[in-house]
């Protein structure tokens, strides 16, 4: 679950990438924040930080805050070659160190960065590869949007390969551009988390699986290999789709459902950490525990997986290996040294607290 003073952040940000907010314009005054998000002013100051720190808003000494146009002033040395990283989020989950990972591959070889975020919408992809090859990114590293679904963007990819920009995916990937990417074995992951449910006895399990992006088809398959392996059956119910638009309606559902009197399901494989915490506080309130009633593996290993109400037992992401491995990729293309192929990390299970034996 975010941060309070996260969840103020992107809220500004996505008001600032809506035009609400444009450039130029006055935030409301940190008292005026306070009062509509009954937050502290620490908060208040934590979120305008990200804003300052991620370039969307400028800070004046007795004036207040102020918007600027986030791709204006690119931090960008004059003669430098310039990576482009193109994220969904960046300022959440396992993002910074993703983040973090670039930035210092890129320094350390050094190459300037220049970071954009989609929010998983496709309007906002466009802006951002429309900045990117307005400033003449030498390369880029972009995680796809919604990337299981069909993207109006295509066509911007099909103009970088023309220009001779090298694009490596990260996280996932286009499956029609068949792009080289920097990925987690999704499948074997899914396969994982189901495995480990399996093994500790649990027979009736359910899958929180997200749809608009690619991880979530892939580790649906691993879901479905384990049972296979396993000669297991599963009823089509067992699968319980969301979307990025949809998540907490979601999730509040199924924890009414686990927490019915007729339920079996006594495992649930969740799409990621965020999802797992979100449902072992749904059913919380539902007056079900974890794992006493109902058993719960994560994926992505996150900060989240320590911090919530029950310690996740979770599939461990690459995070910050990850992006060290898309920067020497991108280095490497936009020297000439080579074009590489797809970098596949193998995932592992961390055991932790929210799965009992059955």
């Amino acid at each position: 679950m975010l941060a309070k003073y996260q969840v103020i952040a992107q809220e500004l940000k996505e008001k600032i990438q809506a035009g609400e907010l444009q450039k130029q314009d006055s935030l409301p005054s940190e008292l005026k924040l306070q009062e509509h998000y009954q937050v502290s002013r620490a908060t208040v100051r934590q979120a305008l930080n990200v804003l300052v720190k991620e370039g969307y808003i400028e800070k004046t000494k007795g004036a207040g805050s102020f918007v600027i146009d986030a791709y204006q002033k690119p931090r960008v040395t004059p003669g430098l070659k310039t990576i482009g990283v193109i994220m969904t989020y960046l300022s959440d989950y396992i993002f910074p160190d993703i983040i973090r990972g670039i930035e210092k591959e890129l320094r350390q070889q050094g190459y300037g960065l220049l970071l954009a975020s989609t929010n998983n919408d496709f309007q906002q992809e466009e802006a951002c590869l429309q900045k990117m090859l307005a400033y003449h990114v030498d390369g880029l590293i972009v995680e796809p949007t919604k990337s299981n679904e069909f993207n109006p963007n295509l066509s911007y990819y099909l103009s970088l390969k023309e220009a001779g920009i090298p694009v490596v995916m990260m996280n996932a990937s286009y499956e029609a551009l068949k792009l080289p990417k920097v990925v987690l074995d999704d499948v074997l992951a899914g396969q994982q988390a189901t495995d480990y449910l399996l093994q500790k006895g649990h027979r009736h399990l359910a899958l929180l699986s997200k749809t608009d992006d690619l991880q979530g088809k892939l580790r649906l398959e691993g879901f479905i290999h384990a049972h296979e392996k396993a000669h297991l059956a599963f009823q089509p119910s067992a699968v319980v789709p969301f979307t990025t638009e949809n998540r907490l309606a979601v999730v509040e559902s199924l924890a009414q459902r686990l927490a019915a009197v007729d339920n079996i399901v006594t495992g649930v494989v969740c799409y990621n950490d965020e999802c797992a915490n979100l449902l072992v506080e749904a059913l919380s309130t539902h007056g079900k525990r974890v794992p006493q009633d109902i058993s719960i593996v994560g994926l992505d290993d996150s900060n989240l997986a320590v911090t919530g109400r029950v310690p996740l037992t979770s599939i461990a992401h690459p995070k910050e290996a990850m992006g060290i491995a898309c920067g020497q990729w991108i280095i490497e293309a936009v020297s000439k040294q080579k074009i590489g192929g797809d970098i596949l990390f193998t995932p592992k299970i961390i055991q932790r607290d929210s799965v009992r034996k059955l």
